[in-house]
């Protein structure tokens, strides 16, 4: 590490703040517009591919000075300041929004995608939100960013980490991607048969003809531990359609084993949120060999069938079924849903032999997804076990200097 400089960001970095007050007067959010970055498009250091509000070409002019460049950084401003995202080409030519900030790189002694995986290690997040300002709403400002001090190794070594580390993440992407897809191609075939090709003389049944819901198990508070052999899985353990089972409390073997047999959790079932902000929020659990166990308020859907749970999970996800969970769930400061409401969610009465034909269709596809999202945690797993060892010197990545003629 001695060979590695130090220096404060905005000596390497512009900072530019989102527009603010009378530069927003006449903005206006359109469909088909240009994409306009906000706090919650934000996760796992990734632009994430969801809904964007979008600006009307008129705006993206007159906002020039916030576009976006490919290499550039944006970090939350406000709320979760420690968290960061590099801008691929792809991105290029969006806006960022008021509670964002951009860091673009100025100097030629540092490459912007070391940087951002610079500003992805703990320690320097835990740093940022130290000196975030306001304990209610913690923020950062363009000075506090530029003032804060980083350190990085001559340029051929930067590019190597920045390699090593973005192929994984490249991987992890292509991963996502084809998960994304053998999803859309199992909601077509969902959609074809129960929607497109609807029977007529199908009545109304629920979804009891599919799935029974297994409520979680309702551990006591002191059985919790940060490390052991059974993982339990909570609600903040549902993301994005995927099951994270890689940060998870755990209980002890005594508590684990004592637990019905019922309340364990295995690779490939499909799980959903029955309470709270995240309610109706449903993930598949990635093919693994640990312990976990379901904890209250989280329910596992039942097969009654081969691929039955995919069939669920797919009706249950749609606007139809999101809206159905919405409406039902009672309380409102604290939403919640029992699992017998979740049987009852509505569902034409099929034939058992076409539902058993459909379900091994879709358990096709979602085999793969289960393989995928083990490989993708496996990957994250080894990226963000490299990365603070890298920066810290403990790993070095090997490299080729440039030979000069």
């Amino acid at each position: 590490m001695s060979e590695w400089k130090s220096c404060l960001l905005g000596s390497i970095a512009e900072v530019q703040t989102g527009p603010f007050g009378s530069q927003l007067k006449n903005e206006q959010y359109i469909t088909g517009g240009t994409p306009v970055i906000t706090v919650e498009h934000i996760n796992a250091f990734r632009i994430q591919n969801i809904d964007y509000p979008s600006v009307t070409e008129a705006d993206r002019q007159r906002l020039l000075k916030y576009s976006l460049e490919a290499g550039d950084i944006v970090f939350t401003r406000v709320g979760s300041v420690d968290l960061s995202a590099y801008v691929k080409p792809e991105n290029q030519g969006w806006l960022f929004s008021s509670r964002m900030l951009r860091v673009r790189v100025s100097s030629l002694e540092v490459d912007s995608l070391f940087l951002s995986y610079f500003f992805r290690q703990d320690k320097f997040r835990e740093y940022i939100l130290n000196i975030a300002v306001g304990a209610t709403m913690p923020s950062i400002n363009t000075q506090i960013l530029k003032d804060i001090p980083i350190s990085y190794p001559p340029p051929p070594e930067q590019k190597a980490i920045a390699s090593v580390l973005s192929s994984l993440d490249d991987k992890i992407d292509l991963l996502h991607r084809q998960n994304k897809t053998l999803e859309a191609m199992a909601e077509t075939l969902f959609r074809q048969w129960f929607i497109e090709e609807a029977k007529e003389d199908w009545e109304e049944a629920d979804l009891t003809q599919l799935i029974g819901l297994q409520s979680g198990y309702a551990f006591k508070s002191k059985d919790f531990q940060e490390s052991g052999n059974f993982g339990v899985i909570k609600i903040k353990n549902i993301s994005g359609n995927i099951i994270d089972i890689e940060q998870t409390d755990f209980v002890s073997d005594e508590v684990g084993l004592a637990t019905a047999q019922r309340f364990n959790v295995s690779s490939g079932q499909v799980l959903v949120a029955m309470t709270g902000a995240e309610i109706g929020k449903l993930g598949l659990v990635p093919k693994t060999t640990k312990k976990l166990l379901l904890n209250q308020r989280v329910g596992l859907l039942e097969p009654k069938f081969i691929g039955a749970q995919y069939l669920a999970y797919l009706h249950l996800k749609s606007e139809f079924g999101q809206d159905y969970i919405e409406n039902s769930a009672t309380g409102s400061a604290q939403p919640n849903i029992s699992g017998s409401l979740i049987e009852a969610c509505p569902f034409p009465k099929v034939e058992d032999s076409i539902l058993q034909q459909y379900g091994k269709q879709v358990q096709i596809y979602f085999v793969k997804v289960k393989e995928n999202l083990g490989q993708i945690q496996t990957l994250e797993q080894l990226r963000d076990t490299l990365l603070p060892k890298i920066m810290s010197g403990e790993v070095r990545i090997q490299y080729q200097t440039e030979e000069v003629a």
